[in-house]
């Protein structure tokens, strides 16, 4: 008689000894990023896949960003290649996203992955997640695409195709779960619940040769190079506007990592400002968005990910945004929901004021900047924001994801 193992899993009633001899042959998985803020989420999860099975061998690859290549996942396709917004630049780039799709699945064909995880990044990974599907690969989407906002009609591909879906907002599992898609995990969010604590304003200013005692506003323009060339020279002609009304104001552009000075040196080029324009009270900082928001009185933040990392920080903020006129005009009456920018989706009601396409002027940012800047405006909306964001602060999200991960992997 086979003697009875002592310990079992109570997740799935497997055998620990037997999962624990699985765990020492490499678990390969893939890992498929598109952008700046996914190749961040699938860093973390990473750290938290290999943290939470520290005896187990993983092999990583797929599409990377700089973020997983320091994780050391290895890079079938690099990522950076597709930071593209827009229909007119996507259609342009389709051969190159074709080139991607065919070298990913070849590799798939080759190593045979136990499990995929597609994140965000949904022109491209719902495409890919039939595909893996189709080859018997289970497949795990990090990152829920904006469906509620437009294109809901996708929800039946992740009910056909995905095993798990894994959300970071709130409200997604109940919009999924009442058009049939129940696989769906809410886990908080990891741009609230692992964001780091941001420096002291002292540090910062001093690092950078700004005065403390001085109100300080920070310039977000986004992370793609398409976002900054369209924005920042908008976000400096509003810089100048309002030193010009009070030269106490220091403003600091915060570049998202991988970013170049001349894209900023070229935004003050279109905007028709000299480089030295705005003085000692102006600085550019790379990587450093949290000690910059962390120091900020005030701050214009390009749609994205990055709002809501503003508001979990508590800095007040203007949501801003600007495509071409033809994005704007194809995309703009298939968007379903009153707000775009992710702080007023989760609060559920306009806490930053969006200026969008025309409205985005430096007129118009000047003048919601400078309400938001003064008391007691600013002191309620940082409240406003505190209540807002709670929900999202469930401690570690990259760590429940990392649980649902290995639960799909243990069967």
């Amino acid at each position: 008689m086979l003697q009875r193992p002592e310990w079992f899993d109570l997740r799935t009633g497997a055998p620990i000894n037997a999962m624990r001899s699985e765990w020492k042959s490499p678990i390969k998985i893939l890992v498929v990023t598109g952008e700046a803020s996914g190749d961040g989420h699938a860093a973390r999860l990473v750290d938290a896949l290999r943290a939470a099975r520290p005896g187990a061998s993983f092999q990583f690859f797929g599409s990377t960003g700089p973020r997983l290549r320091d994780r050391g996942v290895e890079t079938v396709v690099e990522a950076d290649e597709f930071a593209i917004i827009g229909l007119p630049e996507v259609l342009k780039a389709l051969p190159m996203f074709l080139r991607a799709r065919k070298r990913l699945l070849e590799a798939v064909d080759e190593r045979k992955p136990d499990l995929a995880i597609l994140v965000d990044f949904p022109e491209f990974n719902l495409k890919l997640a039939k595909a893996l599907k189709s080859r018997g690969v289970r497949v795990v989407y990090y990152i829920s695409p904006q469906l509620w906002a437009w294109r809901s009609y996708r929800a039946r591909t992740f009910k056909r195709h995905v095993d798990r879906l894994i959300s970071i907002l709130p409200f997604e599992a109940e919009w999924y779960a009442r058009r049939g898609v129940r696989n769906v995990d809410y886990v908080g969010n990891p741009a609230a619940a692992e964001l780091p604590e941001p420096g002291s304003k002292q540090d910062f200013c001093r690092k950078h040769g700004l005065d403390a005692d001085r109100p300080v506003v920070a310039l977000l323009p986004g992370s793609r190079h398409k976002e900054v060339v369209r924005i920042l020279p908008e976000m400096l002609k509003c810089a100048v506007m309002m030193r010009a009304g009070d030269d106490s104001l220091q403003f600091v552009v915060a570049m998202a990592p991988g970013r170049k000075r001349e894209e900023v040196e070229e935004s003050l080029r279109r905007a028709g400002i000299p480089e030295e324009g705005l003085g000692k009270s102006f600085a550019v900082v790379f990587g450093e968005t949290v000690d910059a928001l962390g120091a900020a009185d005030a701050a214009a933040v390009a749609s994205g990910t990055a709002t809501l990392e503003t508001a979990v920080i508590g800095t007040p903020l203007v949501v801003v945004y600007r495509s071409t006129m033809l994005n704007y005009l194809l995309l703009r009456p298939l968007v379903r929901v009153e707000h775009i920018g992710l702080v007023n989706l989760v609060a559920g009601r306009r806490l930053a004021t969006e200026l969008l396409q025309g409205d985005f002027t430096a007129e118009r940012l000047s003048t919601e900047l400078c309400a938001i800047l003064r008391e007691p405006r600013n002191s309620e909306v940082r409240a406003e924001l505190e209540e807002a964001t709670r929900v999202l602060k469930r401690g570690s999200a990259s760590q429940r994801a990392a649980e649902i991960v290995l639960d799909v992997l243990d069967g």
